[in-house]
């Protein structure tokens, strides 16, 4: 069975052209081009800005022309990650969607429901003819899963509408009314090659195939950060054993909890057989530690590697390895406000030798508080500079404030009872919608958030639920039906 097969055959259809435009964060030439021609093929007014939002109109119909302007919003981009040896070119080639089950997934990739399926809920209310509505504008930003750069840079009058729906959720029978904002720290260290001492043995030592997600959705979870967990076997094997370090690389995008970490290292020959007993020790340890959270089919492998001739300098590796190692990491601690809403946190996003003489650290912070997430960033900040880097903020974004007396609320939540017979999830999220910095820009903003049953986004595991895409529409739909008649 393909996509296209699925029902509501409509929505599955516009998500199944969506993914076979590549997407990923800042290139982003191939999608707007794609709507505007999309747009123009159906004779839909398309309009674009100059960071490359792209907004569309459709009329409202027949009998409410004078209900009040809803604005449908969703990214155009996706989050580019695949798994260890999947020969995959996320800048040229299209997302294998597979039907498995009750779910579909992507084959060894992100599969871009995050935000493919709100945008192709979007497209598919400007396709239905049969639809009840007033007038829509629906509003497809850039960059949002990297520095927000859409909502950043939308222009006032570009959008009208006082009312906003967004579509970038990722539960079903969950309304959001509020999320949390953010800060990325990158941390920039110096260092040099000097030549590696005799009598080593290198090996590379990787962590495998941790499950990762989202940064703000999984974060509570208690998954294993695969970068700290690399360091923490570094910084207790260099203090057993003294060993060099000649590579580390691990993670990737700030927002993805990192699956991914290895590094590659020398150690006296004269402790091979300590090491190796370690190592088999370290593995055990973490696999009890972290069975409830990622289950067996992680992997801690150590592999023997061609020798190296040079190594970062020992001081700034030891440095290195215990600022990863003691760097703040996961939930930093929970809302007093909301019960059981993660208030402020931390990923430790990635470690990259990004020159031949400056090692990049990026570690994303998240709260619903401002005060909060700044200082969980200065404590990043301090904690890095103490080993020489210079340390630079990025990509901050505002938070969005609950408002539970909103209209469209109301609206939402008595459109969904009447559906599916029972009361809706209103929350708060942790992660990050664009949704604070459209309010803004338009202070008179009435919005909520929903989406279909989206599973381990931000990771190869995506996966989106069939069922839930059908009863995603018929709230869509009934919403605005409902806003038409008001």
């Amino acid at each position: 069975m393909k996509i296209t097969d699925l029902e509501p055959k409509l929505i599955w259809e516009c998500f199944d052209e969506i993914t076979k435009i590549p997407r990923p964060t800042h290139h982003l030439d191939k999608m707007k081009e794609f709507l505007v021609d999309w747009a123009n093929r159906h004779d839909i007014e398309v309009h674009t800005d100059k960071v490359g939002n792209v907004m569309m109109r459709k009329p409202a119909s027949p009998g409410h022309e004078n209900a009040p302007v809803v604005i449908l919003q969703g990214h155009q981009d996706m989050v580019a990650e695949k798994r260890p040896g999947v020969d995959h070119d996320f800048m040229k080639d299209p997302i294998v969607t597979v039907v498995d089950g009750e779910w579909v997934r992507a084959e060894g990739t992100t599969l871009g429901a995050d935000n493919g399926m709100g945008c192709a809920a979007a497209m598919a209310v400007l396709l239905d003819k049969n639809l009840v509505h007033g007038p829509i504008e629906c509003l497809f930003t850039v960059d949002e899963e990297q520095g927000l750069i859409g909502a950043n840079g939308l222009e006032k009058g570009f959008v009208t509408g006082d009312i906003l729906l967004n579509l970038d959720s990722e539960e079903m029978g969950q309304l959001v009314i509020g999320c949390a904002g953010g800060k990325v720290t990158i941390a920039s260290l110096p260092y040099y090659m000097e030549d590696a001492a005799e009598g080593q043995i290198f090996h590379r030592v990787a962590f495998r195939n941790l499950k990762g997600g989202h940064s703000g959705m999984e974060i509570a979870l208690g998954r294993a950060n695969a970068n700290q967990q690399l360091c923490r076997f570094l910084w207790e094997a260099d203090a057993r054993f003294g060993i060099s370090l000649a590579e580390i690389d691990g993670g990737n995008l700030a927002n993805a909890i990192p699956r991914d970490s290895h590094a590659v290292i020398g150690v006296p020959a004269s402790c091979e057989e300590e090491f190796h007993k370690f190592a088999s020790e370290f593995d055990k340890t973490v696999h009890a530690e972290f069975l409830a959270a990622e289950g067996k089919d992680f992997s801690f492998e150590v592999s023997e590697e061609k020798s190296r001739d040079k190594v970062i300098d020992a001081a700034t590796a030891r440095r290195l390895v215990a600022a990863v190692f003691a760097c703040p990491n996961g939930v930093q601690g929970m809302s007093l406000a909301i019960p059981g809403l993660v208030e402020t946190s931390c990923n430790l996003a990635s470690v990259k030798m990004v020159t031949a003489d400056r090692i990049e650290i990026t570690v994303h912070q998240r709260s619903s508080v401002d005060s909060r997430r700044d200082e969980i960033a200065d404590r990043v900040k301090a904690l890095f500079s103490m080993i020489g880097a210079e340390v630079a903020f990025d990509d901050a974004y505002v938070g969005w404030a609950p408002n539970p007396d909103s209209r469209v609320l109301k609206v939402a939540e008595e459109s969904f009872e009447e559906l599916f017979h029972q009361k809706p999830k209103v929350e708060a999220l942790h992660a990050g919608l664009e949704c604070g910095l459209f309010l803004e820009k338009m202070p008179n903003l009435d919005m909520v958030s929903f989406g279909p049953t989206l599973k381990d986004i931000h990771s190869p595991n995506e996966k989106a639920n069939i069922a839930s895409v059908g009863e995603f529409w018929k709230l869509l739909t009934d919403i605005l039906r409902r806003l038409a008649q008001a």
